[in-house]
């Protein structure tokens, strides 16, 4: 079953300041997980397994590293008419400003869109973990003959106020928009019947936006040129509530908004236990990611619990327990990790390099021995020295220094940074 008729567009996010600094070198959708993959190749992934062939990417922050991984990973032979395109920010002589809302990054791309000869145009997010079969959410759309379709998730009414709420009829179609409503009064308007939605669980009678949607092409185009509204879910949607038909697909599988260094360690951590909430072992959806070759990993005389070891990995005599491991890691004798998501490198240093680091006073990369590391994600190619205490000793929430920073009590070692041998934090 594939989806014809449409092209995806995948939205790279803002800043990401709530993610810093993990955003710091790189876009959102660039942010490692599970080891050896990025956020992009989740909706890629999705897109892929559906048949969608036409997608673009928008994103206009810290780049780079995205363009590498995409043209990188994703390759559609000369004989289709696939492809994989990042739309960043640009100066056009439509406009110089750089995306302002979700909407505003389509609307800037609209002369992308109308030149594709498609029916439909699935906006999906960058920054988030799921799987949702898009040819089923595709196929309400159209049994529904709906102009917008939207991915929403029941929720309590504890969390309500941290989304997009909608309310809906007996027919799923949506007829009012609140986004993140704090007023009681307001939640009770929104209260959705248990017998609309047609779920087993009680208490989830508030319907989240996901931030994903279906469009007809000619409705979104419609929207989009009649106004200069930057947003989706606070502005397009709502006014579009009354001209157009807009429903709601309910979605009631594991979904997660990777919008704070907090969600991002958790869901990370997450991939190591036994039964995961989001599985990327799936052999009839694989994630899809870059092709690296890497040899397996090396582990010597180790204790290892509830883990995840990416390729290429070599681990001498250490405990880890309830980690991610990176690919290429290179964690020395001797040391403990604990809660702790490390990314890997991005290169092995020869054993010639290391001596000269060593001479040169410089600390080689990866972990060295005689380190405890607790609650912690160290970043691509960081640099630990031997005997090195990361434990956050101060219990700190916030905090920045040279070196790391801390965020909701988790250390936080930025990409190619050095901690010096003997270090306590």
């Amino acid at each position: 079953m594939i989806i014809k008729d449409a092209l995806a567009v995948i939205l790279g996010g803002g800043k990401g300041e709530r993610l810093f600094p993990l955003t710091k070198y790189r876009s959102k959708p660039a942010v490692p997980i599970g080891g050896k993959f990025r956020l992009i190749d989740i909706p890629i992934s999705n897109c892929l397994h559906w048949g969608l062939r036409q997608i673009y990417v928008l994103t206009q922050f810290n780049s780079s590293s995205l363009n590498n991984h995409i043209s990188s990973a994703y390759k559609f032979d000369g004989f289709s008419k696939g492809f994989l395109s990042i739309l960043a920010a640009q100066q056009t002589m439509e406009g110089a400003n750089w995306y302002q809302g979700t909407a505003d990054a389509v609307r800037k791309n609209l002369f992308y869109i109308k030149r594709e000869n498609v029916k439909h145009v699935i906006i999906l997010s960058g920054d988030q973990l799921y799987r949702i079969n898009l040819w089923k959410f595709m196929k309400h759309h159209l049994e529904k003959q709906a102009d917008i379709t939207i991915a929403v998730k029941p929720v309590e009414r504890l969390e309500a106020s941290n989304f997009g709420i909608m309310k809906i009829d007996g027919n799923q179609r949506i007829v009012e928009f609140e986004e993140k409503p704090q007023e009681e009064e307001q939640l009770d308007n929104l209260y959705t019947p248990a017998e609309f939605l047609d779920l087993e669980q009680e208490n989830l009678n508030y319907i989240a936006s996901m931030g994903i949607y279906i469009f007809n092409k000619d409705s979104l185009v419609e929207l989009l040129e009649k106004n200069d509204k930057s947003d989706f879910g606070k502005q397009v949607i709502p006014d579009a509530l009354a001209e157009k038909k807009v429903f709601a697909y309910v979605f009631n599988d594991y979904w997660e908004d990777i919008g704070t260094i907090k969600s991002f360690f958790e869901a990370n951590l997450d991939f190591a236990n036994p039964l995961p909430k989001f599985n990327f072992y799936d052999e009839e959806s694989p994630i899809f990611t870059r092709p690296r070759f890497l040899a397996g990993s090396k582990i010597e005389n180790c204790d290892i619990h509830y883990s995840l070891i990416s390729d290429g990995s070599i681990i001498e005599g250490s405990k880890i327990t309830n980690s991610v491991v990176g690919i290429r890691s290179l964690i020395r004798t001797n040391s403990y990790l604990e809660r702790v998501v490390m990314m890997g490198s991005d290169f092995y240093e020869t054993p010639a390099e290391q001596e000269a680091n060593l001479s040169s006073g410089r600390v080689p990369v990866g972990v060295g021995y005689n380190c405890i590391i607790r609650n912690a994600i160290l970043d691509k190619n960081v640099r630990i020295g031997n005997h090195v205490v990361i434990n956050n000793e101060r219990s700190l929430l916030y905090h920045d220094d040279d070196k790391y920073y801390i965020r909701d009590g988790i250390v936080f070692i930025p990409k190619g940074h050095e901690i010096p041998t003997g270090t306590v934090i």
